[in-house]
């Protein structure tokens, strides 16, 4: 179970990071701390050796390019748009591969549930990184002029939409980031469905 653990504390650093972000532009260091998680998620889900090591080289120059954007201070738009792109992918590979993990394993216990938990907040924060490459690459606040385009309001979207809570006090604008919140709710919604029958239908119940 032990991790799991570790990756769970992994997504969790990296939420805050990218929830303390009063912009709409990624940062070097939770950028980082993004593909750390996912090089971890990749050993941790028993990923294909050969996969795995294709995966941690990639990630590797992508590391290596995020230390030299940072050293030299580089910035620009499109700069911007490459690394929210970059995390989004990221987030779309490691709950991938946590979900694939799981499919292979019959058994569910514990470290199912934590495995569960991690996906179900790394596809939240691939929504987020959807968002904000929508809003960065139009150039038009996902939420309106009036309202905050941050990554921590895109964060705080995306697990309300996830979650169908819909506090609607944040609303997107654009037919682009409204489809996108559609298709996070229905989402949200399968992911919940399956998760819950599997560990309903494979939970190990001691024997009588």
């Amino acid at each position: 179970m032990g991790g799991y653990v570790v990756v769970l504390l992994l997504v969790a650093v990296s939420y805050a990071l990218c929830a303390a972000q009063v912009t709409s532009n990624t940062s070097s260091v939770a950028f980082l701390v993004q593909l750390a998680t996912v090089a971890v998620i990749l050993r941790v889900a028993r990923v294909n050796e050969r996969a795995r090591r294709v995966g941690w080289v990639v990630l590797a120059v992508a590391g290596a390019a995020a230390i030299l954007v940072w050293a030299t201070g580089a910035q620009g738009r499109v700069l911007d748009i490459v690394l929210s792109a970059a995390s989004a992918f990221a987030y779309l590979i490691a709950p991938a591969a946590v979900i694939a993990h799981q499919v292979r394993r019959r058994r569910v216990d514990g470290q199912s549930l934590l495995a569960a938990v991690v996906a179900y907040v790394l596809v939240g924060m691939f929504f987020a990184f959807l968002y904000n490459v929508v809003s960065l690459a139009t150039g038009v606040p996902m939420f309106g002029e009036s309202a905050d385009d941050s990554l921590t309001s895109q964060l705080f979207f995306s697990f309300t939409t996830l979650t169908t809570t819909g506090y609607g006090n944040l609303i997107p604008v654009g037919a682009v980031g409204q489809t996108v919140a559609i298709a996070e709710a229905i989402t949200g919604q399968l992911f919940l469905v399956i998760a819950v029958a599997r560990v309903v239908a494979g939970w190990e119940r001691p024997s009588q």
